[in-house]
């Protein structure tokens, strides 16, 4: 079964509405080998409705997929309960939620890699190519900011302070030869600011809902070697050895999932090279 929770602005609204009708399987042998997976639409719902319509079964695992538009719900909801497990967010966003949060989450297996892009207005295909005084939004949540401000110090449009990391911000600039306007932004709400804008750097998954290729339409993409921003599949602290987790992180890593991602996804989304350690 495959639900959709779309986030209002209280992710209690949201949480009520589309999560505590089902409720999550217990993990005590009464909901038999149910799993209950949160999710973003794409890739992670497409990912994991692959997985329900063509492994599950066979696995032993019965997995119900609910999904959602933004990246605080599916987090809430499986502190709380009312998910089993979650597949959208990369470690450094999770440990960041963690401390933010004061949740108890962890990753089991990281599943594939959703990379970043800069977008722009029709016509600008080289990010060097960008007006003076242009506007470029970003993510506005902690890590995805930083991961934003980074690509695009990549390839020298702003400089940053060293050592920022992952926790850069737009006061974190240190040079800015365009003169360009950094404006944070709702992630979910970049593709659709696109054309008020001059770029924006845009999660994959919502770029993907968007209908823009980030292979194609990326005028810059971030590089999968050594990147710390692999998607994970995420449990409640104490779950990670669940049976049911345990099926599900091992069809994550498998062949026929990385082959799923590579014909379906065509380089925009890079599956995650091994298998995990789990078993059937």
């Amino acid at each position: 079964m495959r639900t959709s929770v779309i986030a209002a602005a209280a992710g209690t609204l949201a949480l009520g509405l589309g999560l505590t009708a089902c409720g999550a399987g217990s993990g005590d042998g009464s909901d038999g080998d149910r799993l209950i997976v949160g999710a973003t639409p794409t890739p992670a719902g497409e990912v994991l409705t692959y997985i329900q319509e063509n492994l599950a079964k066979k696995a032993g695992l019965d997995l119900e997929i609910t999904e959602f538009t933004d990246y605080v719900t599916p987090n809430t909801a499986l502190q709380e309960g009312s998910l089993d497990a979650n597949l959208y967010q990369h470690a450094p966003y999770l440990k960041d939620f963690n401390a933010s949060k004061k949740t108890d989450l962890v990753p089991v297996t990281e599943v594939y890699l959703p990379p970043m892009g800069v977008y722009a207005k029709k016509g600008t295909r080289d990010i060097a190519k960008l007006r003076a005084g242009a506007t470029v939004a970003v993510p506005n949540d902690t890590t995805n900011e930083g991961r934003a401000l980074q690509l695009l110090a990549s390839k020298g449009v702003i400089g940053l302070k060293k050592g920022v990391g992952t926790t850069a911000t737009p006061e974190d600039i240190t040079s800015n030869p365009k003169k360009l306007t950094i404006k944070p932004l709702d992630p979910a709400q970049l593709p659709r600011s696109l054309d008020d804008l001059d770029a924006a750097v845009i999660n994959n998954n919502y770029a993907l809902d968007a209908g823009l290729s980030p292979k194609k339409d990326a005028i810059l993409l971030e590089s999968p070697k050594d990147n710390p921003y692999n998607n994970v599949l995420a449990v409640k602290k104490g779950d990670e050895d669940d049976p049911r987790v345990r099926k599900l992180a091992k069809l994550l890593t498998s062949p026929e999932v990385k082959r799923f991602i590579e014909d379906e996804y065509k380089g925009s989304v890079l599956p995650v090279e091994g298998t995990a350690d789990t078993e059937n």
